[in-house]
């Protein structure tokens, strides 16, 4: 049975493609800042670890407790929608912290154990937001489009220990509750100057005409994981998939 670390799965895709990969006879690593109870099967097969990507401490604690790791999902990330304009700099570097860095760090911190056994793979969980520009979300775009030349390289790089950089662009899952786990709420990134351009489009993202589901990002990262024809970007959702077609 092979081990995979997931970040980010107290909700959402994280916790989804947890779930996908115990069904599929994997071992589990679901990390998560704050683990709730029960949002997981107990099973012989998962074990749920305390991770705050943002801290090197709880990286470094986390990688640690795991041992061997296979897979590695980088997934966790907060959102903020709002004109770049009114949106502080603190916020953006909170979501520079958790989107690109907290990615780096995850991927430092297990690198070295992939590469002593000359194998394994590293999934980066991006957004459709890289694929084609999505008004009112420049700081959030910015930290995903960051992670998706940062895993180009990486997939040269790391390809010569026979490990694999993978992506996953998910498109637009109203599930996720998208820009609400930060501390700064979106009307307030939204000034008066803006109101009239910003309120179609916060209509669209109430009512879009597609839409991305979980699962469809568990399944992503179980083709990316199993891959072999060394492809290096997976969109998932039908919404991704028709931006991905169109780029």
């Amino acid at each position: 049975m092979k081990t995979i670390l997931i970040t980010g799965c107290s909700s959402g895709y994280g916790l989804e493609t947890a779930q996908f990969f115990l069904s599929k006879q994997w071992n589990v690593i679901a990390t998560m800042r704050t683990p709730p109870e029960g949002i997981l099967p107990r099973s012989g097969a998962l074990r749920i670890l305390r991770l705050d990507v943002t801290n090197e401490d709880s990286i470094a604690q986390a990688v640690k407790s795991a041992g061997h790791i296979d897979v590695l999902v980088n997934n966790a990330g907060i959102g903020v929608v709002g004109a770049f304009e009114a949106t502080p700099m603190s916020h953006i570097r909170k979501v520079f912290e958790t989107n690109t860095f907290g990615v780096m760090a995850m991927t430092q911190a297990v690198i070295p154990q992939m590469r002593a056994r000359r194998s394994g793979a590293i999934v980066n969980v991006t957004s459709s937001a890289t694929l084609a520009p999505m008004p009112l979300a420049a700081a959030y775009t910015a930290s995903k489009q960051a992670i998706e030349g940062f895993t180009g390289s990486l997939a040269y790089e790391l390809n010569h220990f026979n490990i694999q950089a993978k992506l996953v662009e998910p498109g637009y899952a109203p599930t996720t509750q998208f820009a609400q786990n930060t501390s700064v709420r979106v009307e307030n990134l939204i000034p008066e100057a803006y109101a009239a351009f910003a309120g179609p489009i916060f209509e669209t993202f109430a009512k879009p005409a597609l839409t991305t589901r979980e699962i469809d990002v568990a399944e992503a990262v179980w083709r990316a994981v199993n891959d072999t024809s060394g492809t290096l970007r997976f969109p998932a959702g039908a919404d991704a998939l028709a931006l991905s077609r169109a780029a």
